[in-house]
Parts: C-alpha cells; sequence; structure tokens
C-alpha cells in the first residue's frame, strides 16, 4: 500500500478584515441608562474591543460578533439590532455568491472544513451541480474514514495514455508500448484565473503550492519567471495557439497544453521534438461539437483532453447547458466506442466548491481545474476593479510568495478532505474507482422524467385534475 498523501496545513491569518455577513445597530436615543447594560454582558467582549478600522473604514463589532443575539434579546428598549452587510451582499455575482467566498476564505485561513452547525436553509435543487445529488449509502460505516487514518481512500490519478494491455519482449521485458503517465496525488490541478490583481509573487506562490501538494499548475508561458522555472516538473504551460514560442518555458517539463486547432499532427509533431517525454494536452472548448471533436483527437493519438467551460460553470455557446452535462456527454461517448480507459479527461469552468471536485468525477472527469478559488484564497472579493484597471481592495498583488502558497495548500487540504468524507460515504477508496460511477449519484433531470413522464405534456392554460 502506498504511503498516505496528507496535506499539511497551517492557521494562516488573512491580511485583511473580512467582510461579515451581518452587522450590528446599536442606537443610543432613548438608552435608558441601565446599571448594567446588556453590552457589558456580552461574554465575547465584543462592545470593550470596539474601534474602526481606518485602513478598511471597518467597524470592529461587526465581524467580532458571534451572532448570539443575547443583547439584541436582552435591551429592555430594544434598542441593539442586527441586520445584512450590503457590503456583504453586493459581493461577487450570482455564481460566484458572498457564501461560497466567505467558506473560501475560511478554508483558506484554517485549512478546515466549514461546518455550520446549524443545518442547510436553502434549496435542494438548483442549476449545475446543484441539481446532482451523491449516494452516501455507506454513511453508517464509521470504519470507512480517510481522515483519521482508520482506512486508506487513495485520492491520486493518472494523466495520460493508459493502454489496456502490455508486450512483454524477451527476458520478460515490458515493449515498447509503455504507459504514459503522470500522476498526481489530487484530482486537482491549479490553474491561473482569467483576471485578477496578480504579479510575480502571485505566480511564486502558486507554484510553491503546485510542488508541496505534487500537483500542477497551468500557466502562460509568459507568466513563467526564472523562480516559478525552477518547479518546471509542476508546471504546465498553456499555449494560445497564436504564439508557440518555447524561449520561456524551462526544461523539465512533464505537459504542455495547446488549444484545439487545424493542423494537429504539425503541432504534435513539434511538442515531440521541442520537449521529449513530455505530455500534450488539448484544450477542446465546451460548446456544440466537442464530442465529436474529442472522439477524433483520442483516435488520432492524443491522451488527454481538456474540456473547458466558462467562469460560470456553462457551455461556451450556450449558457442553459452546464459543465456536468457536457462532461457526461463526452464520458458516455468515449465509454460507447469503448476507449475510455485509454485517456484521461479533465474539466475545468465554474468549479467554486469542494463537492464540485467529486461531481465532476462522478460525471466522468479524470481530474479538475481550479481557478477562480485559488485567487478567492488571497482574499479577493471578486469585485472585477482589476478589469477597469481600478486598485485592488485587498492589494492581492502585494501579498508575499509564502502566505500566497500557504493560503492555497490550506484551501485545497480543505477540499481534499471534504473528498475523503465524501468517498468515505460512498464505500469508495480510490478517486479511480469514482469516475463514471453515475450510480453513486441521482440527478434531477433524471428523477423529474421518471416520475412525472407517464403524466404526459402539460399545455398552458390546462388543469390537473
Amino acid at each position: 500500500m502506498p504511503a498516505k498523501y496528507v496535506i499539511h496545513t497551517e492557521q494562516t491569518a488573512n491580511r485583511f478584515r473580512p467582510l461579515s455577513k451581518s452587522g450590528v445597530i446599536a442606537w443610543e436615543e432613548g438608552c435608558l441608562k441601565c446599571p448594567v447594560c446588556v453590552k457589558r454582558q456580552c461574554v465575547y467582549g465584543v462592545y470593550d474591543k470596539r474601534g474602526v478600522d481606518s485602513r478598511q473604514m471597518m467597524d470592529s463589532i461587526d465581524y467580532l460578533c458571534m451572532n448570539c443575539f443575547r443583547c439584541v434579546q436582552n435591551c429592555p428598549k430594544e434598542l441593539i439590532h442586527k441586520s445584512l452587510n450590503p457590503e456583504y451582499v453586493a459581493m461577487g455575482d450570482y455564481h460566484w455568491s458572498p457564501d461560497i467566498i466567505s467558506r473560501l476564505w475560511y478554508q483558506a485561513e484554517t485549512g478546515k472544513i466549514p461546518v455550520s452547525g446549524a443545518g442547510y436553509p436553502g434549496p435542494f435543487s438548483g442549476p449545475g451541480f446543484d441539481s446532482m445529488w451523491t449516494d452516501m449509502s455507506e454513511i453508517v460505516r464509521p470504519t470507512r474514514d480517510g481522515i483519521h487514518g482508520r482506512e486508506y481512500i487513495s485520492t491520486m490519478v493518472d494523466l495520460g495514455r493508459k493502454p489496456g494491455y502490455l508486450l512483454f519482449g524477451e527476458g520478460n521485458k515490458i515493449g515498447d508500448d509503455r504507459p504514459e503517465v503522470i500522476s498526481i496525488p489530487v484530482p486537482i490541478i491549479l490553474r491561473v484565473p482569467e483576471f485578477g490583481d496578480l504579479s510575480e509573487l502571485t505566480f511564486e506562490g502558486w507554484a510553491r503550492a503546485a510542488a508541496e501538494l505534487g500537483t500542477l499548475l497551468a500557466l502562460e508561458p509568459g507568466r513563467i519567471s526564472p523562480f516559478v522555472g525552477q518547479k518546471a516538473s509542476s508546471l504546465m504551460p498553456v499555449l494560445d495557439g497564436s504564439n508557440m514560442d518555447t524561449a520561456s518555458i524551462p526544461e523539465g517539463i512533464r505537459i504542455i497544453e495547446v488549444p484545439d486547432q487545424d493542423g494537429f499532427q504539425e503541432v504534435l509533431d513539434w511538442v515531440n521534438d521541442s520537449f521529449p517525454g513530455a505530455l500534450l494536452c488539448v484544450r477542446v472548448p465546451m460548446a456544440e461539437g466537442m464530442v465529436e471533436k474529442t472522439l477524433a483527437l483520442v483516435q488520432a493519438g492524443v491522451s488527454i483532453v481538456h474540456l473547458e467551460g466558462t467562469w460560470d460553470g456553462r457551455w461556451q455557446d450556450d449558457g442553459k447547458r452546464f459543465v456536468k452535462d457536457g462532461i457526461r456527454a463526452v464520458h458516455l461517448a468515449l465509454v460507447e466506442k469503448g476507449i475510455r480507459d485509454g485517456m484521461t479527461l479533465l474539466a475545468s469552468g465554474g468549479l467554486s466548491m469542494a463537492e464540485h471536485v467529486a461531481k465532476a468525477i462522478i460525471c466522468g472527469a479524470d481530474a479538475v481545474f481550479i481557478d477562480f478559488p485559488i485567487l478567492i484564497a488571497l482574499e479577493c472579493r471578486m469585485c472585477r476593479r482589476c478589469l477597469k484597471e481600478l486598485s485592488c481592495p485587498v492589494d492581492v498583488a502585494k501579498a508575499e510568495a509564502q502566505w500566497v502558497a500557504q493560503r492555497v495548500i490550506n484551501l485545497v487540504g480543505a477540499w481534499h478532505n471534504q473528498l475523503l468524507e465524501v468517498m468515505g460515504a460512498m464505500g469508495m477508496r480510490d478517486a479511480r474507482r469514482l469516475r463514471g460511477e453515475a450510480g453513486r449519484a441521482m440527478f434531477f433531470e433524471e428523477l423529474e422524467e421518471s416520475t412525472f413522464a407517464e403524466m404526459g405534456e402539460i399545455e398552458e392554460g390546462v388543469e390537473l385534475e
């Protein structure tokens, strides 16, 4: 049995005060001046510690408050109230919601799984991955526990071409048709996001994190500085097709990504000549026709295909279709052709929570890319001021490389533990076994169809009896 993969996390404090979900409003007008004020009875002492952060113009009471509501309930004149913080509500967008951003901050700071303790108050179905539920049928078996080490659960995945059989030559030596794979201990690849207040320090931190985690960092060659280049074995240069300059790509690269384009054989020959032994990953937009493109690439000898969705987890040409559906369509087509086990399928686009990793693998991906989560781990608020060339409210570009690295390590560590929790509850011991295991999930669309299909189509204006 291989050694257990452990991600060493450590508390890494925020550089800025995070936006709190709610704030305290304490009216002074009408105060009875009680001998023992409820403010002095606060068990957390938030009123005694109260102050103003002049740099961020934040009242400390908002983020120190632990939401016990004791002061709100006990004030005889009801002068103390709790209200939603408008800055928190306005943060992010419909996909990268304030709650998701704040959970990513917590995981990057502590390396722990966020637990609310108050249950789940939201809807049980929604768009994309929210319409998919994982099967926890083995949750009654507490001994299947990968986090605390009572049972080994592997999250290792292989990238590359895996032949269906081996040929042995003289002396029982394996022939030329050997597996060409890169093994990474966690099915998560880091990827530089589309925007952000980034600097060389940021890229250095991400490269350190990738090396420490044993995974890869996908980035453009122009962003490979001398320090980042020292982590060559953990880098995945991403070419855009128009510029195939290899001058900034260091030696020791194990995998290169190129876009799907005409003259593919020339690109394949170029990679083999320029970087002997490096694997080639072809990036295919998640759009209509991607199934046919993927099949053609695999049949032409490509071992790794990357299905690229949008930043909000949708198809690039159809905002009504989601990443999970694209992954399933391509995976099932490869299975039908009998060539699924001979290649690697990667997916990206809008993965914002740890559960999305497990769900994407169940849909058929071998591993996934995460981009904006590693930016949000650095306290990014997804305000997009950087796109308007305005200053970043949390100065992401000025963060030290070691701090960047540890925050990302903490985030992936928390996600890794959640993946172990999900797999343990399913009774799964290997992430490679989880791939395409749709029987371990329930899909809202399929359940809805099987339940209501026999009722026929309902026309507008027609009432059911």
